[in-house]
């Protein structure tokens, strides 16, 4: 089995050449393409990857050095992280074979947001483990989905929360909602001054978000949504829609226009809008535990982070040691 290491370059065809192996599908997530690790690669000077080959095939993993470890090169708009590997025994051996290459480049690896609906997670535990790290895998967050099932919007409508079909009955007719398939630039505006304004935490990064809605919107995945009072911006969303699933990227709107509700008027009109034009059979709202979401989905996945660290290397003791040290407060306080 050949390993090798790469540093980024401006095509990143390398990462994501066998898409279907990894994740089961015939197509990546938008946060599984080449362009999204260009994009993260261009503000990361310390980006790279490591990939294995073995019979023809092989496993590649994108990856940052920050801070004396090894992360997975990602950002908090990403929903997930996962490495492309082929399926079965042979993608296991290349895994571990990866992991066991990592332990050249430091003596910490931590990888999230890991999903394991499709076993990412214990797949990428059990490998590290057999490479000779000490690993813990423990929940970092979680994911807010709502799998379609045939309905119709009228359908999936009528089975939510009396309270939130309410608001939307009375407030609905005082916004007017526009939503694009491209990306337009004075919505984009719009948007932004929306967030700005809004209760959410400033953006990390909003060149990268623009430059990822711009290539959203080349690709005709975006779906761009505005809510006007008056003729006044007062709630965005961005949503893309690719491989039968409907992903919500932002969405904000103006404390001040709280009382007319535009941001439900916004949201029914975007799950109406890919429902039943798009036709999307499943809708996922991205990471974090927000209470609003409960009422717009049905299902919750756990998403996980994997700590690996070498205990070959002196430099994981003191981690390692605080760890144990975590372990035995934990079985302490555990009831008996």
């Amino acid at each position: 089995m050949n390993a090798e290491a790469g540093g980024y370059h401006k095509e990143v065809t390398i990462v994501q050449a066998t898409p279907q192996q990894a994740c089961g599908c015939a197509c990546p997530s938008p946060f599984e393409r080449p362009e999204w690790y260009a994009l993260l690669a261009d503000s990361r000077p310390h980006a790279f990857f490591k990939r294995v080959e073995a019979g023809g095939s092989h496993a590649t993993i994108a990856l940052n050095r920050t801070d004396g470890r090894i992360e997975a090169l990602r950002n908090w708009y990403a929903f997930t992280w996962r490495p492309v590997v082929p399926a079965g025994e042979a993608g296991d051996a290349m895994l571990e074979a990866l992991a066991r290459e990592l332990k050249h480049e430091a003596p910490r690896v931590t990888l999230w947001p890991l999903p394991d609906e499709d076993g990412s997670a214990t797949r990428l535990a059990a490998a590290f483990r057999k490479a000779g790290w000490q690993v813990s895998l423990t929940q970092c967050d979680e994911n807010h989905v709502l799998p379609v099932g045939g309905r119709s919007f009228a359908e999936y409508w009528a089975s939510r929360p009396g309270r939130l079909r309410t608001t939307l009955k009375r407030k609905a007719r005082k916004v007017e909602v526009e939503i694009v398939e491209h990306f337009d630039a004075n919505l984009w505006s719009d948007y932004e001054n929306i967030y700005a304004e809004s209760w959410k935490p400033s953006e990390d990064e909003p060149d990268l978000l623009r430059r990822f809605a711009q290539d959203e919107g080349a690709a005709g995945r975006i779906r761009l949504g505005v809510a006007r009072a008056d003729g006044v911006a007062v709630a965005a969303q961005f949503w893309t829609v690719e491989n039968g699933i409907a992903y919500i990227h932002k969405l904000a709107h103006l404390e001040s226009a709280k009382p007319i509700s535009p941001g439900t008027t916004l949201s029914a009109a975007l799950f109406e809008h890919v429902i039943d034009r798009d036709n999307v059979t499943l809708v996922d709202f991205g990471t974090g535990s927000d209470s609003y979401k409960a009422d717009w989905m049905e299902q919750v996945r756990p998403r996980f982070l994997l700590d690996a660290l070498d205990p070959a290397q002196p430099a994981a003791w003191a981690p390692l040691a605080k760890r144990a040290a975590r372990a035995i407060l934990a079985r302490g306080s555990t009831p008996r």
